[in-house]
């Protein structure tokens, strides 16, 4: 056993060890959804950072800068960016509305808004989804165990889905926040070590700069190659209302913890934005002929730094993934047991019951989202469905449901329809190019705005 391996599988292990023990102290199905609203600062600014530095903002955001340069920074940056409006604006009056009404997932706040039409159409839009991105996260810890030990892809996946499963379903969001807050502080300490490191042992800036001058759009901040400021219609939304963060707002003890926890994470996200990046166009000029650009920084880790810093940064790689694969079940488990079982299956399930459901529901998530993960090929690909899906479905509904009182059940429905249905037609017809620069995220949104005003229109006023 090789040291990279040897970190990774203790760290696994103190993981999966962790949640077991935290989990014994959830009785409630009040602990495992919103953690007995009782987060503080510093738990919430944890367990939402972790949340949202995941696959898609180290490997796959590293892969985009290999592949496009200094413009994969709007990757991350977009979610930065939604993560000021999620603070300043639209967190602080989710919480109030759940603490007043006792709501425990989004889908109680559309149906509380809507009806219950809005929330089933909704959640079995969010559970496809939600696998997708699930599946995200598990790919990349097994492309991480290829490139430590030489693992198949699939192996990979499968021993990162057990670790997450195990330690999510023992204590739900009570024992991932804890744990988020130790994934943290790896990733951070990983990345702060690793990036001056790196860029040392290949020369220095000046190499980088050398080697990738002659590409093509690779120095442009704003777009080069298939990255750019676009990311923002399809990513800022998303992380201003997706189910795993507002869920996790309602677990804020009151509204100056959301605007301190959740804006101190937008600060450090926007920072962190640039350095999976560079390191990322650091393996572009080490390594420029790599057949799979996600191995960039996997590949990066493995051969260009020490061992001890390597076997650090594939420790926060790991983090990473699995914090943000528990924020994924958490979405499911609680979707599953509260917008299915307790609404439509049992309306009277006793608080055991409701509580068992969502484990076994977070069990049978992780099984789904680990085949999806054996079967797809790329982490850009399943995250960019699952980003425009949450975008074009949940974003208009959720901001008209706040600020609009015209807006009822047939203009959220409406919009539903809309937004999905012009985000897919432009995503098959036109093979994800977008029309006249518009990505299939942005014509989806607009979409599900025309649909849901047009809905506005032709109905008769509400007495």
């Amino acid at each position: 056993m090789n040291l990279h391996l040897a970190v990774l599988v203790v760290y696994a292990a103190l993981l999966m060890g962790f949640g077991l023990w935290a989990g014994r102290r959830v009785r409630r199905a009040r602990d495992f959804f919103v953690a007995g609203r009782r987060l503080g600062p510093f738990v919430l600014f944890a367990t939402i950072l972790a949340s949202n530095i995941g696959a898609g903002s180290t490997v796959n955001a590293a892969a985009l800068g290999y592949r496009d340069g200094l413009s994969a920074w709007w990757w991350v940056g977009s979610a930065g960016l939604g993560s000021i409006v999620l603070a300043l604006w639209i967190g602080p009056r989710v919480r109030r509305l759940a603490a007043r009404h006792d709501l425990h997932t989004v889908g109680d706040f559309l149906e509380q808004r809507y009806g219950r039409a809005v929330r089933a159409a909704v959640a079995a839009l969010l559970w496809i989804g939600t696998l997708a991105i699930l599946a995200g996260q598990l790919l990349a810890i097994g492309w991480v165990l290829n490139v430590v030990v030489g693992l198949d892809r699939w192996v990979g996946c499968v021993l990162g889905g057990l670790v997450v499963t195990v330690y999510f379903s023992a204590g739900g969001l009570l024992t991932a926040a804890w744990v988020n807050v130790a994934q943290l502080a790896i990733l951070l300490a990983g990345f702060v070590v690793v990036l001056p490191l790196a860029l040392a042992d290949v020369g220095g800036w000046g190499h980088v700069v050398e080697t990738t001058r002659d590409i093509e759009g690779y120095w442009n901040p704003w777009r080069g190659g298939g990255s750019g400021w676009f990311y923002l219609a399809m990513l800022g939304p998303a992380f201003i209302v997706s189910p795993g963060l507002l869920q996790k707002v309602y677990a804020a003890r009151d509204d100056a913890t959301v605007r301190a926890g959740i804006g101190l994470q937008a600060a450090v996200l926007l920072v962190f934005a640039a350095a999976p990046v560079v390191l990322g166009m650091i393996a572009r000029s080490v390594y420029p002929t790599l057949a799979n650009q996600d191995l960039a920084l996997p590949t990066l880790l493995m051969e260009a730094v020490p061992p001890l810093v390597g076997a650090l940064g594939l420790a926060a790689l790991f983090s990473a993934e699995v914090s943000s694969a528990d924020a994924i079940l958490f979405m499911l488990a609680t979707s599953l047991s509260q917008d299915l079982y307790r609404r439509f299956v049992r309306p009277g399930a006793s608080d055991g019951e409701v509580l068992r459901v969502a484990r076994l529901a977070a069990i049978a998530g992780g099984v789904l989202g680990t085949g999806l993960a054996v079967a797809a090929e790329t982490i850009a690909g399943v995250l960019s469905f699952f980003y425009t899906l949450l975008t074009v479905s949940l974003f208009v509904p959720v901001m008209a449901g706040l600020y609009v009182r015209r807006v009822g059940a047939t203009e959220a429905l409406a919009s539903l329809a809309g937004g999905v249905a012009l985000a897919t037609l432009v995503q098959v017809t036109t093979a994800g190019a977008g029309i006249a620069g518009l990505t299939p995220a942005m014509c989806g949104l607009g979409g599900a705005a025309l649909a849901c005003g047009a809905a506005a229109l032709v109905r008769p006023p509400r007495p």
